[in-house]
């Protein structure tokens, strides 16, 4: 069965760092696009980055030149670095399958000093 299985959250500093890792099974991995996405309490779930299986990424405007997704196909794994971290960054971030409703268990990352 798809499985996606985060990793990498954590507590940071501002202007921090961290890496998200997704690791996924059950289906062929680099036929698919794949997104990391953000919720916090009270608010709808929110695109951060997606990747295409070419390797073509877009992001939403609040992390552009902070943050860069990335795959690696032999390992089937996403990533997501996360840079010039701030306060509003914390949420619980999930990893997930385009055109599916297949998730992540989510990790949480908080930005605080």
């Amino acid at each position: 069965q798809v499985q996606l299985v985060e990793s990498g959250g954590g507590l940071a500093q501002p202007g921090g760092s961290l890496t998200l890792s997704c690791a996924a099974s059950g289906f062929t991995f680099l036929r698919y696009t794949m997104g990391w996405y953000r919720q916090v309490p009270g608010k709808e779930r929110a695109l951060v980055a997606l990747i295409s299986s070419g390797g073509t990424a877009i992001y939403a405007d609040s992390v552009k030149g902070r943050f860069t997704i990335s795959r690696d196909n032999a390992k089937n794994t996403v990533y997501l670095l996360m840079n010039g971290l701030k306060p509003d960054d914390t949420a619980v971030y999930y990893c997930h399958r385009d055109t599916s409703n297949y998730w992540g268990q989510g990790t949480q990352v908080t930005v605080s000093s």
